[in-house]
């Protein structure tokens, strides 16, 4: 019975994810966003955004000059060093720009909680707010749509990496660059919401 009710519960947050995916996938006020940053503390900032449109056409792309050095870590994962972002804007200066492409959009993005997050502590520290948008995680979607149930004893689903999600659907993975992230997120998302028309219910758990 038990079993059981893990399936039913499964098969009702899959097809609510498809739902999800399948109007992401229709709405063109989505967009799909991705950052790059100076580490995952309390005081990461960003050094690479980028936002993508549903249609796939780049909306922002750039690096931005962090008020601190970039960590040698941070670095080696996504091959920003201080060299390169020497010359970029602050964020006080892309968040103009950041505000026109998201402002009252749906923003779809690949571990919501963490972006969001990053993006909110820049905005304060510089002191303006930020934009008001819906904000929709696509990594707890690919987790419910997979549906493997999580090791820790909470419950829910496992997590995966953008990249995990990619190789899934034979997607080129981001490679740790915010645009190619962003655009990684919205092909995972649109083969979500592919998935839900063609493939029937199989858990990657089932025996």
């Amino acid at each position: 019975m038990a079993r059981w009710n893990v399936r039913s519960r499964w098969e009702a947050d899959r097809e609510a994810i498809l739902n999800w995916a399948q109007s992401v996938a229709l709405n063109p006020q989505v967009v799909f966003l991705d950052t790059e940053t100076t580490g995952v503390g309390g005081d990461a900032e960003i050094c690479d955004i980028a936002v993508v449109a549903s249609d796939g056409r780049v909306l922002l792309d750039t690096l931005v000059k962090p008020k601190r050095p970039i960590p040698p870590d941070a670095s080696r994962i996504h091959g920003i060093y201080d060299h390169h972002v020497a010359g970029a804007l602050s964020w006080e200066q892309v968040y103009p720009r950041f505000v026109d492409v998201i402002a009252q959009r749906q923003v779809v993005v690949y571990n919501a909680h963490y972006d969001q997050g990053v993006i909110s502590r820049c905005c304060h520290s510089c002191r303006v707010n930020l934009p008001l948008s819906r904000w929709d995680c696509a990594m707890k979607a690919y987790s419910a749509y997979v549906g493997e149930p999580a090791s820790h004893s909470r419950g829910g689903y496992r997590w995966f990496k953008l990249d995990q999600a990619s190789a899934a659907f034979d997607i080129n993975p981001g490679g740790h660059r915010a645009a190619a992230d962003a655009e990684a997120c919205r092909l995972v998302v649109h083969a979500m919401a592919n998935a839900g028309m063609e493939q029937p219910l199989v858990a990657a758990w089932d025996p």
